[in-house]
């Protein structure tokens, strides 16, 4: 029989119960796959989990959860040795998975869990925000970050991802714009922004696609800035189409820089960060994951 190589799966805790999930690890482990898995309890489980993957050699690590398993274990594989760096897979647990479905990973738990073994590999780029805070998918700042860390978990549950675009309409009264500069390559613009996307993936706060032409490997970011007065507009066009949206400000930019007059907090895949001033760059084949070939969000 052939011998293949250890998969670690690094589950969310609270996927830890999914029955689709443990009848495929069992099923791959019956055709000779060899599959540890390991359960994230509290910050810092990830990074003590990629430190065992690599002293048991394994060749791949699935992040099992939403974006912000995956930003935790992808952040926790970009800070090792190219070398010695574990493939990266992806299983979708999360509330709205943005990032995997951004990306095509197939919803079906075999199906994830088989390309995420044995699927093609693929070098992918990181953000990076003031040289050690990582993302992912997508980097959000204004109106829309305060709604996905707002949104109750139980509208979360009962709806899923639509859940934050009704969370949100019910707090437009709570709208407020961040003035702010925004500086890269043959690029400048100011002004009060409600929304605020740096996009390595497409889609953010379940299903809001503010960055529709973005690619994880193209050594660039695509940032996309709602201005104050063409946020009905905007959300009405990202729900209905997945073209790109003529009420935004849009550039593609390998970095850009960031003030604010006053405190703003980005949302890099469910970690807030706050602060004036913001540093933000991309990382050009900081990782290499398993995706599907049909993935969109390759070039």
């Amino acid at each position: 029989m052939e011998k293949h190589p250890l998969t670690m799966v690094i589950l969310n805790g609270k996927g830890a119960g999914n029955d689709m999930l443990r009848s495929a690890i069992t099923t791959l482990r019956e055709e000779g796959f060899p599959i540890t898995v390991r359960v994230t309890w509290e910050h810092g489980d990830g990074e003590r989990y990629i430190t065992e993957a690599l002293e048991l050699n394994a060749e791949t690590v699935i992040a099992g959860g939403g974006d912000g398993t995956i930003n935790e274990i992808a952040t926790a594989l970009a800070k090792r040795e190219a070398k010695h760096r574990p493939v990266l897979g992806i299983l979708p647990l999360g509330t709205a998975n943005d990032f995997a479905t951004s990306a095509g990973i197939p919803e079906d738990m075999e199906q994830a869990l088989r390309l995420a073994i044995y699927g093609h590999a693929v070098d992918i780029d990181l953000g990076c925000v003031n040289q050690n805070h990582y993302f992912i998918n997508m980097a959000t700042g204004g109106f829309g970050t305060r709604i996905t860390t707002e949104t109750p978990e139980k509208l979360k549950s009962a709806l899923g991802g639509v859940s934050y675009f009704i969370h949100g309409l019910m707090r437009m009264d709570t709208l407020k714009a961040d003035r702010c500069e925004i500086n890269g390559p043959g690029f400048s613009w100011q002004g009060d922004a409600l929304v605020t996307g740096i996009g390595n993936g497409r889609q953010a706060g379940g299903g809001q696609r503010l960055c529709p032409s973005a690619l994880i490997n193209d050594g660039e970011l695509a940032l996309s800035v709602v201005p104050s007065q063409e946020l009905l507009p905007t959300l009405l066009h990202s729900l209905t189409r997945n073209d790109d949206n003529p009420n935004m400000i849009t550039a593609s930019l390998p970095w850009l820089t960031l003030h604010a007059t006053h405190e703003m907090t980005f949302n890099l895949d469910g970690e807030p960060l706050t602060g004036t001033d913001f540093h933000i760059e991309v990382l050009p084949k900081a990782l290499s994951c398993r995706l599907p070939p049909s993935c969109e969000l390759l070039a």
